[in-house]
């Protein structure tokens, strides 16, 4: 949902200082994120405009933190996360979904990874995205947002206390999700 208004942001040329900009382009475009069939696929709309892949754009990814740190831009998108959430039972990612948006949900995973695999990673997503970007770059951005979001002001990236850390540094996708399949059965 951040990198969504942050493409908005981008492309119409939107002070990425200026919170309150940003605000009346979330509230002139809302972000929605629709769920969509038995497999809990979903879609990203800003506006009545569908996004997708050029949300992993490297343009997207340098200026995310940035505009995910204003308070109102904030509070506009955890008012909707907590919107999906109520519609029923949802997995939901981010860096303060266990801290801020949802703090009293039932399970709370915490993935972690080395910063080499994170680059890895998505290094791989960029390139199945078609951008190609070196490996010693990746890791600058990934650094940097890293650093910008446990440093900011309004909810910063951390761990819930109550939070089960995995570390996926050596696991694949569907082993990830095996451990968090099986934490959340336990915990049922």
């Amino acid at each position: 949902m951040y990198r969504a208004l942050a493409y908005l942001a981008l492309n119409s040329e939107t002070d990425l200082d200026n919170e309150r900009a940003l605000a009346r382009l979330a509230d002139s475009h809302p972000i929605r994120v629709k769920l969509e069939g038995p497999e809990g696929a979903y879609r990203i709309y800003a506006g009545a405009m569908e996004l997708g892949a050029e949300l992993a754009s490297s343009a997207v990814t340098a200026v995310v933190s940035t505009v995910a740190a204003h308070p109102l831009v904030r509070e506009r998108m955890v008012r909707e996360q907590r919107a999906i959430a109520a519609e029923g039972p949802v997995v939901m990612a981010g860096r303060d979904i266990g801290t801020v948006v949802l703090p009293e949900a039932q399970h709370k995973i915490f993935l972690t990874a080395s910063l080499s695999a994170r680059v890895k990673r998505r290094g791989a997503e960029m390139q199945a995205a078609g951008v190609d970007v070196s490996a010693h770059r990746l890791l600058e951005e990934i650094v940097e947002r890293d650093r910008l979001d446990e440093t900011r002001a309004t909810s910063p990236l951390r761990a819930a206390p109550d939070a089960t850390l995995i570390d996926s540094t050596g696991l694949t996708a569907e082993e990830v999700a095996d451990r968090i399949v099986a934490i959340a059965r336990a915990g049922s």
